[in-house]
């Protein structure tokens, strides 16, 4: 056997990574996991979306693959998977990392899935170019957002997705109403009445019964940065993410952190040792009220830590309304961040 040849079976070798240590996982490049979407628990998942365009007359079916997050890319009538959702040791990695896993749950990953086809349909027939889907959502030409400032109470807008999205660009707002259009047992015209959003939602019922039976403009089949083709390892994924999605954080203040934890007394308990031991459970609250990130979250309650440990703040006393005080506290900060800009737009 050759030397070339030699080569080449070592680097397509298959590797049981399922069982190595953490540390020799981290090592490995994402594309030597050789995953797919076959056999997994995602597959059903896809062959449910295929069944729920199919009840609305499509014949269009978006095509799907794993990569590295959500996307659709511009133009391609498909969209990508993250890759962890492929194997649970992978899904648990990702908790571990990023304390939650996007489309880890049946509901959740169908949400992100009727979002992208969204997408994929807007790319397949090319409606931007259409003068009354300018009308209903506008421009979908006009400049992404690095951020957005959403408003919560606005009736202008479907909520589907978490923090507003449909508020962040037009192609977000088209694809949010797709996705409740298309939402199995949703009576989106019970659950939106008297909101302005509903004239979009009639709007997309009447164009998607116009062209589920045409055949689609677009029918390329290309994968963006399929999983195959990432040599990313996945210790560098994960130190990227964290700085992605760690970014900014609101300041804290002095007086506010002496308010929530005002003792002084040696034999009282440390506030840092107070806020490690509730951790977990601050975050999930905040993150289940806010919408935000569970890892952005935890990143301000480190600087709180930090913070506190600077200041040699002590727990006055152990007690639910304490709890209480500081979820209000962090809770303030995030929606803070909210109405001021600071949520980043998903690709």
């Amino acid at each position: 056997m050759s030397t070339s040849r030699r080569s080449r079976k070592k680097r397509h070798r298959v590797i049981d990574w399922t069982s190595l240590p953490k540390e020799q996982l981290l090592d490995l490049p994402i594309r030597d996991l050789r995953l797919s979407i076959e056999g997994t628990e995602l597959e059903p998942l896809v062959q449910q979306l295929h069944t729920e365009l199919g009840q609305r007359g499509f014949t269009f079916q978006p095509h799907v693959w794993l990569s590295d997050e959500w996307f659709c890319p511009d133009g391609i009538p498909g969209f990508a998977i993250p890759f962890f959702l492929a194997h649970p040791r992978l899904k648990r990695l990702e908790q571990e990392f990023m304390l939650e896993v996007e489309g880890g749950e049946r509901e959740q990953c169908l949400a992100l899935m009727r979002h992208e086809t969204a997408h994929a349909v807007a790319n397949a027939y090319r409606v931007h170019r259409r003068r009354d889907w300018r009308l209903h959502f506008g421009r979908s030409s006009q400049r992404y957002p690095t951020s957005y400032t959403p408003h919560p109470y606005s009736k202008r807008f479907v909520v589907h997705l978490e923090n507003w999205y449909a508020q962040s660009h037009p192609d977000e707002d088209w694809a949010e109403t797709f996705a409740v259009w298309l939402t199995p047992n949703l009576d989106w015209r019970e659950r939106y009445r008297g909101w302005p959003a509903v004239k979009k939602l009639e709007y997309v019922d009447v164009l998607m019964r116009q062209l589920c039976e045409q055949r689609p403009s677009v029918r390329a089949r290309r994968q963006q940065s399929p999983v195959n083709e990432l040599r990313i390892t996945l210790r560098t994924y994960y130190r990227n993410k964290q700085v992605r999605y760690g970014a900014k954080h609101p300041p804290f203040y002095d007086d506010d952190l002496r308010r929530l934890f005002p003792a002084d007394a040696r034999e009282h308990e440390a506030a840092t040792r107070w806020l490690r031991r509730h951790r977990m459970e601050l975050t999930s609250i905040i993150a289940g009220w806010t919408g935000e990130f569970r890892y952005r979250i935890d990143q301000v309650l480190r600087d709180m830590i930090t913070h506190c440990e600077a200041l040699r703040l002590r727990v006055q006393s152990d007690t639910p309304q304490l709890k209480l005080h500081v979820v209000a506290f962090l809770t303030r900060l995030v929606m803070d961040y909210l109405h001021t800009g600071k949520f980043r737009v998903r690709v």
